[in-house]
């Protein structure tokens, strides 16, 4: 299984959705919490391409994109496949 890492706030109702998702899949991921480490913002932001908002989500070195992507990977029939490579 590929790492599945999500930045994210515990506030953020995409979040918590998001969050839902790959729990229901039974998909371990590392959630780096930018309210907590506020340095990591950055990074995020880097690696996502300029976005700024949260969550964004990465399975390996994919960039998903925030809630939206993930749920739309979800409805097409492509996010078990991602997570299980």
């Amino acid at each position: 299984m590929p790492k599945v890492v999500m930045y994210c706030t515990p506030y953020c109702p995409y979040c918590v959705r998001a969050r839902m998702l790959l729990t229901s899949k039974g998909a371990e991921f590392e959630e780096i919490r930018i309210d907590q480490q506020p340095e990591r913002r950055e990074e995020m932001e880097h690696r996502a391409g300029g976005l700024t908002s949260v969550p964004q989500i990465f399975i390996g070195d994919r960039h998903i994109g925030g809630c939206d992507e993930l749920y739309a990977l979800e409805s097409q029939g492509e996010l078990d496949p991602l997570l299980a490579q």
